[in-house]
């Protein structure tokens, strides 16, 4: 038999309400088991969930951004030359994102314009 990192086993008694409180922090917590939750308790003395989800949108804005300068890139490689469109598209999306940010500063949904 393989040898555990973790040898000791702590059994432990609950009632049903502090189960069910137990229960609840962990699914709470976004972490995968009653074990990861209470480790992360012992260890850290905390358990908290960072919902990074605001980022999702913020990173697809950067992307398409990214996606529009490569094409740009592209064309001026192929034909020397730039046009007004391009450069309105980037800037189009370059104001959806500050706007995105200053909202996720300021804390304040955002409303796409």
């Amino acid at each position: 038999m393989e040898k555990r990192a973790r040898s000791n086993v702590l059994y432990l008694r609950l009632s049903d309400d502090e189960m069910r409180i137990l229960n609840a922090k962990t699914n709470m917590s976004g972490l995968r088991d009653r074990s990861s939750f209470l480790r992360q308790l012992i260890v850290e003395g905390i358990v908290y969930d960072v919902d990074y989800s605001y980022l999702r949108e913020y990173n697809a804005g950067l992307g398409k951004i990214g996606g529009n300068i490569n094409q740009i890139a592209k064309r001026i490689n192929e034909t020397r030359s730039i046009y007004q469109a391009d450069i309105d598209e980037i800037k189009k999306e370059m104001e959806k994102l500050w706007q995105l940010q200053k909202s996720m500063l300021s804390k304040q949904p955002y409303r796409e314009q």
